[in-house]
């Protein structure tokens, strides 16, 4: 499973960061996320479909 951030989309709500903090960062500017990974460890992929679940804007997609 690969991970991607829509960095127009983001709005830096951190929900993302909650629900899986191995696999996403925060910028310590505006909150906005970005993936530490582009390949989701396995052992992570039921937290980063909790993150996309949790998304209000929708800016997280896997595939």
């Amino acid at each position: 499973m690969k991970v991607r951030v829509d960095a127009e989309r983001c709005q830096g709500h951190t929900l993302c960061f909650m629900r899986a903090p191995d696999v996403f960062e925060l910028s310590e500017i505006d909150g906005h996320s970005s993936p530490l990974v582009e390949e989701v460890p396995e052992d992570q992929e039921n937290r980063v479909v909790e993150a996309v679940r949790s998304c209000p804007e929708r800016a997280i997609s896997v595939f």
